[in-house]
């Protein structure tokens, strides 16, 4: 028989909103609000201090290849122990380092390479909290479909407000009260985090990190579905995600002034809200499938920024690919929760989490050097037509294409 592309009915209702659920629903978007606010900060930072494209690009890519090397020993550590004081400790460095990038910034110039070393730093904390975000999920809700979902809006909701917000403050004040209220937000965080009522958390330390990083290998290489997409997201990091923020950063900002970046973002984070709205209610018999279908609609985004139309078109591009991107999320997520073990949730999340963004450093740094050889808008247009190759193939790939939802615990 066939399968249907989404379910028509849907699942029984249960209880979402417990007490724990709504700890780490307020710790998730509190944090997510204040990261959101940092793209749109550290741009108008590093090109009003005069380091540019490149300045922009080589900040975000040390952050984002510090994590993706580290995020793999983090969810060893997160399996052999516990991930909730990982990611209490993890919230504590990620405070102190945007705390300091703040004060810097109210006291004089801060150079190049104390950002990027912050950036490092913070990379390497994120990826000691980042794995424990996905075996959290499946302790604290029964349905961790509707969890995602209601994750996923609250993602967009900050996605949505963050930029706005940035903008407002940076136009207002300065860059340096983003980096502060950033710094507030990862110690609402770790209260919230430190107050949750967890199960036991059983572990078997018997083997060494070596082995546990061999296991958590031979899960993720064991699951063709998994590590396909993964090899997808790498074309998708080099050529769209790593040179969005920079080139798009750029593109607008020269032609609709700082604000206008803020918005762009913020309507890619109004598509989101939605897109999680969709996908709590649509369920598809074939997550990655129906995933797929929805990420035809994220090219907009970077074509967006490379026609740079008139700002209510352009938010308009932005939004309708913040919510196939959203909806692709929820799918993607609930299929890593439900497919993968929960004593090896963890590893196999750190091996796909570091899968999916070691490619975007590799983007974000080379933007600048190749913005100069070609052009910004042609680059941005290059990212469309891929972005929109690596939506087809989401659908083309077999194992992406057939992989069935997996039955509720």
């Amino acid at each position: 028989m066939a399968l249907s592309v989404a379910e028509a009915v849907a699942p029984p209702p249960s209880r979402l909103w417990s007490r724990n659920f709504s700890l780490y629903f307020t710790a998730r978007i509190v944090a997510m609000l204040g990261d959101a606010m940092i793209p749109v900060a550290m741009a108008v930072v590093m090109l009003s201090l005069g380091y540019g494209v490149s300045g922009v690009g080589f900040a975000l890519a040390a952050w984002m290849g510090a994590f993706a090397l580290f995020v793999v020993f983090g969810g060893v550590f997160a399996d052999r122990f516990h991930p909730r004081p990982q990611m209490i400790g993890a919230d504590a460095v990620r405070c102190v380092i945007q705390g300091s990038l703040a004060a810097y910034l109210w006291l004089g110039h801060p150079p190049l390479w104390f950002i990027v070393g912050g950036a490092v730093l913070g990379g390497i904390a994120t990826a000691m909290f980042q794995p424990g975000l996905s075996s959290l999920v499946p302790q604290i809700a029964a349905d961790p479909q509707k969890a995602n979902g209601v994750l996923r809006v609250s993602q967009g909701i900050s996605t949505m407000a963050g930029p706005a917000l940035a903008g407002m403050l940076v136009a207002t004040t300065s860059a340096a009260w983003v980096f502060a209220a950033n710094a507030a937000t990862f110690v609402v965080s770790g209260i919230c985090l430190a107050a949750l009522r967890l199960p036991p958390f059983e572990v078997d330390r018997s083997e060494s990190t070596l082995a546990n990083l061999r296991t958590g290998w031979v899960e993720f290489r064991s699951r063709s579905w998994l590590w396909s997409v993964i090899l997808i997201w790498w074309v998708l990091g080099v050529f769209v995600w790593g040179p969005i923020t920079p080139l798009g950063a750029a593109s607008i900002i020269a032609e609709h002034g700082k604000a206008a970046f803020g918005y762009a973002e913020g309507a890619f984070g109004a598509g989101c809200v939605l897109g999680g709205l969709v996908a709590i209610r649509i369920r598809p018999a074939r997550p990655l499938f129906g995933g797929g279908l929805a990420m035809f609609l994220f090219p907009l985004m970077p074509l967006a920024a490379a026609l740079v139309p008139s700002l209510p078109l352009l938010m308009l591009g932005y939004a309708v690919s913040g919510l196939g991107w959203a909806f692709w999320g929820v799918q993607w997520a609930t299929t890593v929760q439900t497919q993968v073990p929960e004593d090896r949730l963890n590893r196999v999340a750190a091996y796909e989490v570091a899968g999916s963004i070691l490619a975007v450093p590799f983007g974000q740094a080379i933007a600048g050097p190749a913005s100069s050889l070609f052009g910004i808008h042609q680059l941005l247009l290059v990212a469309a037509v891929i972005s929109l190759c690596c939506a087809a193939a989401l659908i083309v790939v077999h194992p992406v294409r057939r992989l069935t939802r997996a039955a509720p615990a």
